[in-house]
């Protein structure tokens, strides 16, 4: 078939096409068919979409306050940062030349690609390697820590991070199974305190316990069933709160290694809490504590 007929052919299915689309918006304006809504096509769109596979050492972070702080942070190793020009002004990136990565300005559309359509990534995407793993021996100087039993939610962990960013805590500790590893999830729901303070996953919970009960800290499991209200349960000058999965609460052993049990009073109908807002109570709870405890 010759190029001119391959031409024709072409031309003529473009204006069919376009003559179909035409004839389907006027149904719509009539009201014979539905209109899809941007919630059909994002997932349309999801449905779609399949993940990239990633190397372990590859991470993606997303999102201007949580690349701002990674950009920000001395021990977090750059590898690319992509960008809208519009993100870009939003960053206050007055040199790109001065990162410390290279610096590829993008579409919305190519970030989509890679995150899928989901992710409210503000047209901001940066390629790095995971943050360099701490020691427990590196906590003793702290007073205030979490402990996470196998939290699984990366939203709910994220959270945490904040909550504990915000009350000056010194980490946070949780196991290397049933939690979520470093993640653009997991930074994005923690809205950059990711960089600010250490996420450190242990291999065995108890023997972590035990590592800290050595360090000074007096660890208290919070448990809705606590025999005692936290405000009367603290202890010491080095406090580790413990919390539990999001269904099942602490495991059996966990509650036979802590100090203490403690449970939070709520005189209202809701005995219960999600343990992201338990957390940031506890927290505020146990700097009060620690502050008048110094006086």
């Amino acid at each position: 078939m010759s190029k001119d007929r391959n031409d024709d052919r072409s031309a003529r299915d473009s204006h069919y096409a376009s003559l179909r689309r035409q004839h389907r918006d006027k149904k719509r304006e009539r009201g014979e068919i539905p209109t899809p809504s941007p919630k059909d096509r994002r997932q349309a769109a999801a449905a779609q979409w399949s993940p990239p596979s990633l190397q372990p050492d590859q991470v993606f972070l997303y999102g201007l306050h949580t690349v701002r702080a990674a950009l920000d942070n001395p021990a977090r190793t750059l590898i690319k940062l992509s960008v809208t020009q519009n993100a870009l002004a939003r960053l206050e990136i007055d040199d790109p030349g001065a990162l410390r990565c290279p610096v590829e300005i993008v579409q919305p559309s190519d970030i989509d690609k890679m995150l899928g359509p989901d992710a409210i990534h503000q047209g901001v995407m940066l390629e790095t390697r995971p943050l360099p793993v701490r020691k427990l021996e590196a906590l003793k100087e702290s007073p205030l820590i979490l402990v996470l039993d196998q939290v699984t939610d990366p939203h709910n962990v994220g959270a945490i991070m904040r909550s504990a960013v915000a009350f000056a805590a010194g980490a946070v500790i949780t196991t290397q199974r049933h939690s979520p590893t470093e993640s653009g999830v997991l930074a994005k729901s923690a809205s950059g305190a990711l960089e600010m303070i250490p996420y450190i996953q242990v291999t065995n919970l108890a023997d972590a316990l035990g590592e800290l009960h050595k360090l000074g800290f007096f660890a208290i499991g919070l448990d809705s069933e606590g025999p005692a209200a936290i405000e009367g349960t603290f202890s010491g000058e080095k406090i580790a709160l413990v919390l539990g999965s999001e269904g099942k609460g602490l495991r059996q052993k966990t509650r036979e290694t802590v100090s203490a049990l403690a449970r939070l009073d709520m005189p209202g109908e809701i005995k219960s809490l999600n343990v992201s807002n338990a957390a940031a109570i506890a927290l505020y709870a146990t700097r009060q504590f620690l502050l008048s405890s110094k006086g």
